[in-house]
């Protein structure tokens, strides 16, 4: 199996769960508070440790309580935590998540700390664990030239990148050919193409004008609808997997989703199989309350 780097942000979820999302001036009692880990490149680092995915994970956390509590989980997962970059200068960072118990949906603010400082210089001292790796896997939660620079370094020693555009932040024109798969949902394909995208027939014109930016391979996120993958060859949707259970959050079922994608590239499955694979991920994660605890184990897949 090959080795997956992901490149993202680890912060310590305050979760509030309530039966709604406050609204402006607005005070609400909630039912539930849990402290958890997150940030998405931590929750799709997880993701994939859970799948038994071969992970590992640079990021930079402070020497905190909210540290320990990301290098213990980590460690437990069997992840390798030699990339981790430890700041005695910033705290942690932190995300609060306004979570509505009626339907799943959530709210979220998140203060990056540590890794928000992150500079070329880290990425450079962990070249080695990207030069092994054969898939890299980030977001756009860590300092936008920072990222660039990793997908650069990936795409030198000819990795596979995944890109996930969340959040939606500007993309430099240049920079969508270092990607080989790119993973926007309907909300984040809307940010870079200044449109609604709402039909079928909006996600596949969607899907072609990400193709002519240079990227090789769209999956387009749909929620319950599953998703959309297109490539120069071929283009298709794929159900969602039906689950038997409600919904409870859906606080990191795309980070589910793109941790799950990633282990199957790993494991060689064929595009069909691996997006199959992460829709039935992202799916069982909506079952749990939480974004890195909700994440299902191989276990638990076999299980469902």
């Amino acid at each position: 199996m090959k080795t997956i780097s992901v490149l993202g942000v680890f912060v310590a979820d305050l979760c509030f769960i309530a039966n709604a999302i406050p609204e402006k001036g607005q005070t609400i009692l909630g039912s539930q508070h849990i402290i958890g880990p997150g940030g998405k490149g931590s929750n799709q680092a997880i993701a994939a440790a859970k799948l038994n995915g071969s992970v590992n994970f640079i990021t930079k956390i402070g020497k905190d309580k909210n540290g320990e509590m990301a290098l213990t989980l980590y460690n437990e997962l069997g992840m390798n935590t030699a990339s981790i970059i430890q700041d005695e200068k910033h705290s942690t960072g932190v995300a609060g998540i306004m979570v509505n118990e009626k339907t799943g949906d959530n709210a979220i603010n998140i203060v990056p700390g540590a890794a928000g400082t992150l500079i070329n210089d880290d990425i450079d001292k962990n070249l080695n664990f990207i030069e092994k790796a054969q898939i890299f896997l980030t977001q756009l939660e860590t300092p936008y030239d920072v990222t660039r620079y990793a997908l650069t370094k990936a795409k030198e020693n000819k990795l596979t990148t995944i890109l996930n555009p969340a959040p939606a932040s500007k993309i430099n024109d240049e920079d969508f050919k270092l990607i080989d798969f790119f993973t926007p949902n309907e909300t984040e394909s809307e940010f870079y193409l200044n449109k609604k995208i709402e039909s079928e027939k909006d996600i596949k014109s969607a899907s072609e004008q990400f193709l002519k930016k240079g990227i090789k391979n769209v999956v387009i996120t749909l929620g319950e609808k599953g998703c959309f993958f297109a490539n120069e060859k071929e283009s298709f949707f794929t159900n969602a997997f039906q689950l038997k259970d409600p919904v409870l959050d859906t606080t990191g079922a795309g980070d589910a989703f793109n941790g799950a994608l990633a282990v199957g590239l790993s494991k060689d499955l064929d595009i069909k199989e691996s997006l199959k694979f992460a829709n039935k991920v992202a799916a069982i994660s909506t079952i749990k309350l939480g974004a890195a605890d909700s994440m299902p184990s191989l276990e638990d897949l076999n299980n469902y």
